[in-house]
């Protein structure tokens, strides 16, 4: 396949996107958010001839959004990645100042997600820089916040319909087809205050709280009974507790909060009843124990079949670029994917080679980089044309 992927433009590109500190504010209260990375980004999406919008989600949360337009009658295809980055105070080499050595670019959000963003922005060039008309649209869309809540992604897709999506995670080549979801869960056992020595009129909350974690256990075991061939089984397990005011006072209320893990074709009306199931059960046990749950996230879990044409086509790249075919894997780990998918529209990750997400050492392998470019300049031809 001919080529008009600059590895050199695209290697300067990625530098200049580690450089950038771009911190989710979210995770890290007064960190710098992708306010400055946005604009960055609008300007060399402009600068290329694209479209280009930057939407503030929230005060200094922006989306940018670039389009090439094709000339009609063609399927249109969005390329998604995400601009913030974890925080960087446990890090063992300089977050921003992007280092390369023995083919790896280092530095914060280098894997996480900037490399993959970046081939994609530079397979768009490519296309770009070719001459050549594609009858479809191709966007690319650099949102803020999927480290927290997605609110980027969300706020996207409000609008935004494409025929197929490739967000550009970290994929190792592969083609990553399902994810899990999750379920945040707040547990609240209710006891009865009442001073250390009266133990006739005390309620112990904590005490009831630890039939409900033997309960989630039993809840694990039998969830672990069912795997999915992607992703495995579901699991649950308990996050942070909290109780208790004094060491001579009866605790009136214990709070658990654990997460769930879910596999495509769960749902959260599962969820509901496993936790309904459990404290029906221990009520029904015990005349003194009282509680009550609150689902305070959802994500919903996600899987698209390789027969649809998105994969076909990455499939066919995969072959043309790298001379070999793609495994279609699934991820234990939430992604954006499922919230395009949520729209109807086949979305799947697929992106380069590194490690150290979230670590204290982050590198990105810029080879691949350059490949998973190639590989979507391919899908974009195909695809859009």
């Amino acid at each position: 396949m001919v080529t008009h992927v600059d590895p050199t433009k695209l290697t300067e590109l990625l530098k200049d996107m580690v450089k950038i500190d771009s911190v989710n504010p979210s995770l890290v209260p007064g960190a710098a958010g992708e306010a400055e990375i946005a604009s960055y980004l609008k300007d060399w999406m402009e600068s290329v001839g694209l479209v280009t919008e930057l939407v503030e989600v929230e005060p200094g949360r922006p989306n940018v959004i670039g389009t090439l337009s094709g000339s009609g009658g063609g399927k249109s295809l969005m390329l998604n990645g995400h601009t913030d980055v974890v925080g960087v105070d446990y890090m063992t080499i300089d977050p921003f100042d992007p280092v390369i050595k023995e083919g790896k670019l280092y530095g914060r959000g280098s894997f996480d997600m900037k490399g993959g963003l970046a081939s994609s922005m530079a397979a768009v060039k490519a296309i770009v820089d070719s001459g050549d008309q594609l009858r479809g649209d191709v966007i690319i869309a650099a949102v803020c916040d999927e480290e927290f809540a997605s609110i980027g992604t969300e706020h996207l897709m409000k609008e935004t319909v494409v025929d197929a999506a490739i967000i550009s995670e970290p994929t190792f080549f592969n083609v990553q087809v399902a994810h899990k979801g999750f379920a945040w869960i707040d547990v609240t056992t209710h006891g009865v205050a009442a001073h250390g020595s009266d133990f006739g009129r005390g309620v112990d909350a904590i005490a009831k709280m630890g039939h409900v974690l033997i309960g989630v256990e039993a809840i694990q075991n039998i969830l672990g009974e069912t795997k999915h061939s992607l992703v495995g089984p579901g699991s649950i397990h308990a996050s942070i507790i909290s109780g208790g005011v004094e060491l001579s006072t009866y605790p009136d209320r214990c709070k658990l909060e654990a997460e769930r893990r879910l596999i495509p074709g769960e749902t959260r009306e599962d969820v509901e009843a496993e936790m309904e199931g459990l404290l029906q059960s221990l009520r029904e046990g015990d005349p003194k124990f009282k509680a009550d749950y609150e689902i305070t996230f959802y994500r919903g879990s996600m899987e698209i079949s390789p027969d649809e044409e998105i994969c076909k086509v990455l499939k066919q790249g995969s072959l043309e670029v790298l001379g070999k075919e793609p495994q279609w894997v699934g991820g234990s780990g939430w992604m954006d994917t499922q919230i395009i998918h949520g729209k109807g529209i086949p979305a799947v990750a697929f992106g380069p080679i590194g490690f150290g997400a979230h670590g204290a050492e982050e590198w990105i392998d810029l080879n691949s980089v350059h490949k998973a470019a190639e590989v979507q300049e391919y899908v974009i031809r195909k695809f859009c044309a």
